[in-house]
C-alpha cells in the first residue's frame, strides 16, 4: 500500500505501516525532554478551548497544513464534533454520507479525525483529510491512534 503524503520522504516502496512506524519513532524523539504540545506540528489539530462554556464545549482550531479550516467547533458537530464527544477515532471513507459534515474543505472526500484523551478529557484532536474516497484505513488509524496516545502522555495540556 502506497503512503499518501505526496510531499513525503519516504523511500521508494516504504509500506504503510513502516512510515507510520518511522513517524511514531521521531516523535517519540522530538517529546524527549519537551513537554509543549505545539512544537512538533505533525499534523492539523483542534484543541479543546478552555475559554468556553462547559454546556457547550469546543475545539477551536490549533496547529495545522493545509487548505482553509473552521475556526471554532462545537462537540458533536461534524467529523470533529463527533470524535470529542464520543472520544473515538471518526474513520470516514466519504465525507458526503456523514450526517452533519461541516465542509471547510469542497476537496476533501474522506477523512479520519482522532481524539487526544488526557485524565479521561478530549484534549485535542487529530484531523486529517483526503482528496480520495476511502482515503484511510486500519493502519491508519491503528497509526494516529498510537500518536494520540503518545501525544496525550508526553505533553502537557493544563
Amino acid at each position: 500500500m502506497r503512503v499518501h503524503a505526496d510531499a513525503s520522504n519516504f523511500a521508494q516502496g516504504v509500506t504503510k505501516q513502516q512510515a507510520y512506524d518511522h513517524v511514531l519513532l521521531q516523535a517519540e524523539g522530538l517529546f524527549d525532554g519537551q513537554r509543549n504540545w505545539v512544537t512538533p506540528t505533525i499534523a492539523g489539530f483542534y484543541t479543546f478551548d478552555v475559554t468556553g462554556s462547559a454546556e457547550k464545549p469546543r475545539l477551536i482550531l490549533g496547529p495545522f497544513q493545509g487548505k482553509v479550516a473552521c475556526q471554532t467547533i462545537y462537540f458533536g458537530r461534524g467529523v470533529c464534533g463527533a470524535a470529542a464527544s464520543t472520544k473515538t477515532t471518526q474513520l470516514v471513507c466519504d465525507v458526503d454520507q456523514f450526517p452533519g459534515h461541516i465542509a471547510c474543505d469542497g476537496d476533501s472526500k474522506s477523512e479520519i479525525v482522532v481524539p487526544i484523551v488526557a485524565d479521561d478529557k478530549v484534549v485535542a484532536i487529530i484531523d486529517i483529510d483526503c482528496a480520495c474516497l476511502n482515503g484511510f484505513d486500519e493502519v491508519d488509524q491503528a497509526g494516529l491512534e498510537k500518536l494520540a496516545a503518545l501525544l496525550a502522555r508526553s505533553c502537557d495540556w493544563s
